[in-house]
C-alpha cells in the first residue's frame, strides 16, 4: 500500500518527505495539479492537489495511471474526483481540527476505494 489519500495540508506531507530524505522545497501542487519529489535513494515521490480540476477526465489527460500504478509513493489532497481511478488498496489520513485548535490525525490502513 504505496498510495496515500491525504484529506490534510501540505505542512504534513512536507514532514513525511522530510523524513525520507526530501531535500528539495516541497510545496503546494494547486496549480501544477502534480509535484514530483527524490526521496534519499532518488526513487521519486508523487504529491498530487485535485482541488482544481472539474472532472476525472482531466486526470485522464494527465496520464494517471503513470504515477498511481508506479508502485511510488504518491500523496494525494481533494481525493474525490479521483477515487474511482484509485488501487483497490491505499491508506486514507485524515487529519481533523478539533474544538481546541489541536489537530487528530486519523489512519485507515483498511480503505478501499
Amino acid at each position: 500500500m504505496r498510495l496515500l489519500l491525504l484529506l490534510a495540508k501540505t505542512t504534513f506531507i512536507k514532514a513525511i518527505c522530510r523524513v525520507l530524505g526530501v531535500t528539495e522545497t516541497i510545496t503546494s501542487p494547486t496549480f501544477a495539479i502534480v509535484n514530483e519529489y527524490s526521496k534519499k535513494d532518488g526513487s521519486p515521490i508523487f504529491h498530487f492537489d485535485f482541488y482544481r480540476i472539474n472532472n476525472i477526465e482531466e486526470a485522464y489527460d494527465f496520464g494517471y495511471e503513470d504515477y498511481f500504478y508506479s508502485g511510488h509513493l504518491c500523496f494525494i489532497e481533494w481525493p474525490e474526483i479521483v477515487g474511482s481511478l484509485l488501487p483497490d488498496s491505499v491508506v486514507k489520513v485524515k487529519i481533523v481540527v478539533e474544538e481546541n485548535e489541536q489537530r487528530s490525525i486519523l489512519i485507515d490502513l483498511s480503505y478501499n476505494v
